[in-house]
This record gives structure tokens, sequence and C-alpha cells, in this order.
């Protein structure tokens, strides 16, 4: 079943979350016509890669022309309207920079999956429930109208300002016109009954004038309390939502909203700027005593100064942060003299900015790295899909100093993965007379040299970001904080469902929790310390809990990826627990485990029923990285054989637990049905017999004899058979012995 139809059989609040994240960017039509062809792809490669992208991008819209081929025959005359809408945006938008697109479905995907992931979850994980929380979105709903309110409120004093102009000028010239007369005219009563008018007129400016400052400074104060509570609030909520986001958790949106609240809160400010500069023009030409504009103006214009001083500061954010193109699924993790990417967003998007902001990158200053590159660029709404106005830099890359003691070594080995730097931005505004320095920070990153180095520094990056709200806390290694271990058991789950497809169910999260702490505990109460999770190692075993999951998902994702989404890999279960799981099933059913004692090995465990009627299990020593880049895994699972104690091979394997046939679990990612070897005639074969590989192990009678050091042998059925023809069985259990544990 493909990824897409299992979406569709979501419940409805898992699919209100997919529907969030399908726009023009990447529409849902093309998504559900084309969703076999856009899985086959490889989006993530792609992202990186944009020779690759531009082919991508080109054979989507041809893809797009074939269904929109295929419609018209139809004669569908909506869906024919929309795909040709639909291909004329894409490549209006993505022809210039495809691996733009290629990241949007890339990110599509991966937030497929972990949606998948959570609805198979029996409960929400507490730190996706928190970032969902109807609180949130009920104050999103609440800062849009204020702002709406606000802008509304702006435009009307607009009008206010208008007419008082209007009321200005007519009084002006009645009162010019009066003084121009003759003394001898002044006094006849047609006169003065003009300037009793005049002095109504006067009243009621007065009136206007206090009228037109009190609105603005209703507009300034009810900006002000927005700013001051729901706004920041709101912004300090996305930022905590990227931090989750980028240690594998939901896709964090809302940015475009809070650049439109940004946006129109800063037109708004500056609409009332030009109402105070257009009440200082008015006094110029008429004043009073007791006019309230000298006395209220100069407050309300330094207020409006300060307000957008703050309003710009806020908007500059990473909406990207720092990323190396060669390992997208671990941002902060930079190597030396490796390039890395990092995107820069002004929220307040306003035309007059467009190229006239230059942001400058550079690294903290302890002086011990600097970036190479271009490092300086403009801000801009044409690179972006969505015409925001940013900036991304793509050919930075860091450096290490040489030491003070003329060291002539570059990147030294031995980088600590704790160690947290940042990578800091400033720019300046200058617009309508202000000027604002603007600077912003990238979340802590972690510098290695190697790439061995890399997945201590990711799990470093992942506990920063699990455990603080705050972005800046270089020195947060020197006493890390511990961690809830409900809270580490959903990111680990989201480890899996973002890099390789599946997150972990409440069972396989259960073993997880039993080798951290070493007994059952309370998820919700138990604190976990960052040295058990990284540093100590394992009871009786070389390596940390880290070390050890991290190895899995390597081997996840380069050896059993397609079974690992399909579900039939169990994982993670003690050797105890699959035992209780096995025992009174169908002899020959078995499952798949990861090896708790070998770094990334995955074994098979089946049951077995002795003559006497006794339960036995039998399990394979774990298959490698290196045994399975020479054999599919699938392939050993239908290929396996055991000699039993008359020499006659045979595969145990019948049923995958609980109850699926093997090869209804794993046919259809067999590389070829064995009866599909072609024949020695066959293929220009010049006379040479066919093989296949076949594991073959040996199951040893006395289970007191030492295990075999041997690896598996690959062996062909023909060669097989013609060793039983010429060789005694002794001589066949000493070539093929593997003894089982």
């Amino acid at each position: 079943m493909s990824q897409w139809s299992q979406v569709q059989q979501l419940e409805i609040k898992f699919l209100e979350q997919v529907d969030q994240f399908y726009d023009d960017n990447f529409p849902m039509e093309i998504r559900h016509l084309l969703a076999q062809w856009i899985e086959s792809q490889d989006w993530e490669a792609a992202s990186n890669n944009e020779a690759m992208a531009t082919i991508l991008l080109q054979n989507l819209l041809i893809q797009v022309d074939e269904q929109l081929d295929r419609v018209s025959q139809e004669k569908n005359l909506l869906l024919i309207h929309n795909l040709k809408r639909i291909r004329k945006l894409l490549q209006g938008k993505y022809h210039g920079s495809p691996m733009h697109i290629a990241v949007i479905i890339s990110n599509c995907l991966r937030e497929e999956r972990r949606i998948l992931a959570a609805a198979s979850m029996p409960v929400q994980g507490p730190l996706e429930k928190s970032l969902q929380s109807s609180v949130v979105s009920e104050r999103q709903r609440n800062v849009e109208h204020k702002v709406s309110a606000i802008k509304n409120s702006a435009q009307m004093t607009d009008q206010d300002v208008k007419y008082l102009e209007d009321l200005q000028e007519e009084f002006d010239f009645r009162y010019k016109t009066i003084q121009s007369l003759e003394q001898s005219d002044k006094n006849s009563a047609l006169i003065k009954q003009e300037m009793l008018a005049l002095q109504a007129m006067l009243n009621t400016l007065d009136y206007k004038r206090k009228e037109v400052l009190s609105k603005i400074g209703r507009v300034i104060h009810e900006i002000d309390i927005l700013m001051s509570n729901m706004l920041t609030e709101e912004l300090l909520d996305w930022k905590r939502r990227q931090q989750i986001a980028c240690i594998g958790g939901p896709l964090h949106g809302g940015l475009d909203q809070l650049q439109n609240c940004f946006t129109l809160l800063a037109e708004s400010l500056f609409q009332v700027r030009r109402q105070l500069e257009k009440l200082d023009e008015l006094l110029t030409r008429l004043t009073y005593d007791g006019d309230p504009i000298p006395v209220q103006r100069p407050q309300l214009l330094e207020k409006v100064s300060f307000l957008l001083y703050n309003l710009f500061r806020n908007s500059f954010v990473v909406e990207r942060q720092p990323c190396m193109p060669t390992h997208p699924q671990r941002p902060m993790v930079l190597k030396t003299l490796i390039q890395f990417t990092v995107k820069l967003r002004l929220l307040i998007k306003l035309p007059e900015l467009n190229y006239q902001i230059r942001v400058r990158a550079t690294i903290d200053n302890n002086r011990r790295f600097v970036l190479c590159g271009t490092h300086v660029k403009a801000m801009n709404m044409d690179e972006s899909a969505n015409g925001s106005l940013s900036v991304e830099f793509r050919h930075l890359q860091p450096k290490e100093m040489k030491s003070s003691a003329g060291s002539k070594g570059n990147e030294g080995p031995h980088m600590v993965t704790e160690e947290l730097h940042s990578i800091s931005f400033e720019t300046q505004v200058c617009l309508y007379g202000l000027t604002i320095n603007l600077e912003t920070s990238s979340l802590p990153v972690v510098m290695i040299s190697n790439v061995s180095q890399l997945p201590n520094a990711w799990a470093s990056v992942i506990w920063y970001n699990l455990s603080t709200n705050d972005p800046q806390n270089l020195s947060f290694f020197n006493n890390p904080p511990a961690a809830t271990l409900s809270q580490l058991l959903e990111v680990l789950s989201w480890q899996f469902s973002s890099y390789v497809g599946r997150g972990l169910n409440s069972e396989q999260l259960n073993m997880l929790a039993e080798k951290l702490t070493g007994q059952q505990v309370n998820y919700n109460d138990y604190q976990l310390s960052w040295a058990k999770f990284c540093k100590e190692h394992l009871p009786g075993k070389s390596f940390t809990f880290w070390v050890w999951l991290e190895a899995i998902l390597d081997l996840i994702k380069k050896h059993i990826l397609p079974l690992w989404i399909d579900g039939y890999v169990m994982g993670f279960v003690s050797k105890e627990k699959e035992r209780i799981l096995l025992k009174d099933k169908t002899p020959g059913t078995f499952l798949l485990r990861f090896s708790e004692s070998n770094l990334g090995g995955i074994t098979f465990t089946w049951v077995d029923q002795l003559e006497n009627g006794d339960v036995t299990f039998h399990s394979v020593e774990p298959y490698n990285k290196g045994r399975l880049s020479a054999l599919p895994f699938a392939d050993i699972l239908r290929d396996y054989k055991v000699i039993m104690a008359d020499n006659v091979p045979e595969n145990p394997l019948k049923y995958l637990y609980p109850d699926i046939p093997k090869d209804k679990a794993f046919g259809r990612h067999y590389s070829c049905q064995p009866n599909e070897v072609s024949k020695p005639s066959d293929g220009g074969g010049k006379g040479y017999v066919p093989s296949v590989f076949i594991p073959v192990s040996k199951i040893l009678s006395d289970s007191t004899d030492p295990h075999s050091p041997s690896d598996l042998l690959p062996m062909s059925p023909s060669v097989y058979a013609v060793l039983r023809e010429h060789l005694s069985p002794t001589v066949i259990e000493t070539a093929v012995c593997y003894k089982l544990f």
C-alpha cells in the first residue's frame, strides 16, 4: 500500500494536520494524482543536488502533462482547469530554483510519515500535544483578528486626519479673507457674525485635533499591548516549534501568518507616523492657546519610533537553521571546511526594502573558528517561492583557526561534541528617516572535524533542544539538566519517523525505556541524565545507549528500509520478551529483532517443537552491514536453510509473527524468485552453471559445543547437491557449520 493510500485512511484529526502543509507551493491535487511516482523518487537527495532536482522538476511537469492528457479525454473540465493552473504555477515558481520544490516535497513526505507514526501511537506524545494545544490555536486567531482591527482603525484615523486638514484649510481661507478687509469693514455686523462662526470653527478644530490624537493614542496603545503580549508569545512559540522540528518533530508552520501580522503592524505604525507628521504640518500653519498637538505629538511620535524599533528587531529571524546539505536531517551539526546553508527572513515585508538590506554572517567571538565563503548578502523577495523578504547563505563553511602555538594542523580530530557555538547575523535597516540595527543568531551548533563525530554531535543537538527554550545558552553542557523520560522517548520515536519513515510504537518504546533505566518506571515522573543517554556504557557493553541506537538507525536506512516501513521488523524486543511472544505460536513462527550485544545487528528467532512436545527457540547470529551489503535481508529470509541431524537442509522460517505467511510479508521485497534463475543456456551463459547465494546454518545437537566463529557460507543449490554426492556428512558439517545461539 502506498504511503498516500495510508494517509487517506487516517482519522479526520490527522487528515486536518495533513491539510495544513499542502498549499500552492505543492498542491494536494498533484500529490494525489502522482502518488506512486512521487514516492518512488529520491527528493531528499535532490534537495541537495541541483542537477538532480532539475531533472526531477522536468519529469514532474511531464507527469502533470500526462495527467492533463488523460483528464482531457475524460472531459473533466474542473480538473483540466486546475491542472493547467498548477502546471503554470509549478513552472513559474521553481524554474529557477528546482531544489526548493525538492525540499518542499521531501518535507511533505517526511511529515506524512510522522503523522502516520503518530496515528499508530495509542496516545499523542507530551511534546507534540503541547505544541498543538487549543489555547495556542485560539491565541493565533486572536492575534490575526486584533491586527486586522488595528489596521482598520489606522485607516479610519487617516480619514479623520484628512477631514481635519480640510476643516483647517476652510478655516484658514475664511480667516485670511477677514484679515484682508479694511478696518472699517471689520466693524460691520456681518463680519462680527463671521468672526463668531470662525470661533466656533476653531473650537471644532480643537475638538477634532484632540479626537485625532486620542484615536492615534488608542491605536498605538493597542499595538503596544499586542506586541508585548500575544505577538511576543506567538513568536516564542514559533521558535520553540522550530526547535522541536529540527530534532525530528512536527514541521513548524505559522511563519507566513506571523509575517502577515508583523507587516500589517509595521504598515499601521508607519501610517500613524505619517499622521503625526501631517499634524505637525498643520501645527506650523495654525496654532493657538491650549493646542493639544505640541503637547501630545512628541510623546506619541517617540512611542511609535520605539515600537517600530522593537517590531523590526523581533522580525529578524532564522527561518532555516544551519544545516549541511549532505546531512539534511541532522541540522545544527557543522563539519569544518564543509559548506552549510542557512536562511533568514525579515517578517516585515515592505517593497521599499527589497535588495536594500545587506546581512553579514559571523561565528561566535571565541576566535577559534572563522566563516569562509560569501558571508555578506542582500535580502530580497525574488529567491523565495512565497515572495518573502529573505536571504539564504549557501556557501558558508567553518574553518578552525590554527592554534597560537603555531600548529600546522588544520582541524583537530578530537573536537568536543558538547561544545556549542553560534552563527550570528547583523544588518541595518534605513527607512523613512529611521535607522535600525538588527541582530539575530542561530540555535547553538556543534562543530565536528570528522563525520565519525556526527552521532554524538547529533545527540548533543537533541538534548539541548529537548531540554531548554533558551536559544543561546552556549554553556548548557557545563551542567546539562535531566530530561523527562516520556519526552525523550517521544523524540527518539521522531528519529525513526523522520529518518527511516516509521516511528516507534508503545511496546518498542517500553523496551527502550527499560534499556535506559534498567527497570520498569513511570515515564512521566522519571528524569534521565545526559550521562545515561550518551556518556555511560550500557551494563556489560562497550558502547553507550545512543551509539547503539544510532547504529540501528544506520542499519535500517541502508539495508532494511522497506521492511521497516512496512512494519515487519519488531526490532526492539528483548530475548525474554520474544520467547514469551513465540512460545504458543505455530512452529516456524519467527520475528525480527535488533541485537542488543552487537552494534548495528539484526537477527531472527523462530520457535520449534521437539519430538517430546517441548518448545525450543533458535536465534541466528546477528547480521551486520557487512553481510547485508552482500545479500539483501529479504533474500536471506527467503533462502535461509538449516541442516538438521539428518543433514537435510530446510527453511525453518514459515510465519512472521504473529501469523503472516513469510512470502506474503516479504515477497515483494525479494530481489528475484529462486525459480527465476536462468538456465545454463539462457542469456549467453556460455555453459556456466547458474548460482544463487543461500545462507546455511547447522543446528548442533550438543548444546554444550562452543559457538562457531565462522561466517555464513554462501552456497548455490547445485553446488550443495554436488557436495552431498561426493563428500561425507562430516566434511559438509565442517564446511558449513554455523552455530546458532
